[in-house]
């Protein structure tokens, strides 16, 4: 694997976040780029709140910039930047991607429940006609809620500490999927629940509390984490102590390289990319 040089004619897709540090997203990108041949680099990039909108407007005015990925906790907050929006981005009202259109429009999507959907099925874990919890009511959330939605769960309990986030995310899930059964908890009870996924920023930092104690779930409930570093969280570490089966956050972002790689033009890329288990690697071009 050659990893290109970096010139004037390289393609930046920078992860816009603040924090930036556990982004995995740029390792991973930087090594499809690699192998591909593709004179393109991945990076993180953080950006306070205050010119988050006018630094990312300004970047994706560059020719140089091929578009940029968006992490915590800027999902939300960067989908008023967008003058053309994907089905998901305006279904939740968040993206974490954005590209400048030929036309000058700046356009988001968001890939994180599609991508979360994907790689649980994957790993043999079926959310259809399942009671979830849900902790977390941000961007990821969101796009986690619609997807499960989408998959037909039968029940989406969702808690944020921001009591009015949560309600406001199971008021828009419920008109816009009347099949499911939503509803916003105020407080924290794993009991009854097959599914409890993490989508809040708790476990990014050592010192951060558990969103959940394992001791309240059931035997056999299946307990995932989108947190991608570290890998194996205090949340799943817990879990996988009392015998829990455990679905870790990397799952999320392998499983929508495809959709972030047709959003950002490189379709060949996408048809190509396999994934087995941990190891994602590339098929030979069609070409």
């Amino acid at each position: 694997m050659t990893v290109p040089s970096i010139s004037g004619r390289t393609r930046l897709f920078p992860i816009v976040g603040n924090p930036v540090a556990q982004v995995r997203a740029p390792a991973v990108f930087n090594r499809l780029f690699a192998l591909a041949g593709i004179d393109a680099v991945s990076f993180g990039l953080a950006l306070p709140p205050q010119s988050v909108a006018a630094t990312c407007e300004a970047l994706l005015a560059s020719p140089s910039v091929g578009g940029l990925l968006v992490t915590v906790p800027y999902k939300k907050t960067l989908r008023a930047i967008c003058a053309r929006v994907g089905s998901e981005g305006e279904l939740t009202g968040a993206v974490n991607a954005l590209r400048r259109d030929a036309d000058g429009a700046i356009h988001g999507d968001l890939f994180d429940g599609a991508g979360f959907l994907a790689g649980l099925r994957a790993a043999g874990h079926e959310p259809a006609g399942q009671r979830v919890l849900l902790l977390g009511a941000g961007g990821a959330g969101s796009a986690i809620a619609s997807a499960l939605a989408q998959a037909g769960v039968a029940q989406l309990s969702i808690y944020d500490p921001q009591q009015a986030s949560a309600a406001q995310l199971a008021a828009h899930m419920r008109a816009a999927f009347g099949q499911v059964r939503f509803e916003a908890v105020t407080s924290v009870s794993g009991d009854g629940f097959a599914i409890v996924i993490n989508a809040s920023p708790l476990g990014l930092k050592p010192a951060d509390a558990m969103p959940i104690d394992p001791a309240q779930l059931a035997p056999g409930t299946l307990v995932c984490d989108i947190i991608m570093e570290p890998a194996t969280t205090k949340l799943l570490q817990a879990a996988r102590g009392r015998g829990l089966p455990t679905h870790a956050g990397r799952a999320m972002l392998d499983y929508q390289l495809p959709a972030y790689l047709r959003f950002f033009g490189f379709d060949d890329l996408a048809q190509r990319v396999r994934i087995a288990g941990d190891e994602i690697t590339l098929a030979p071009s069609a070409t």
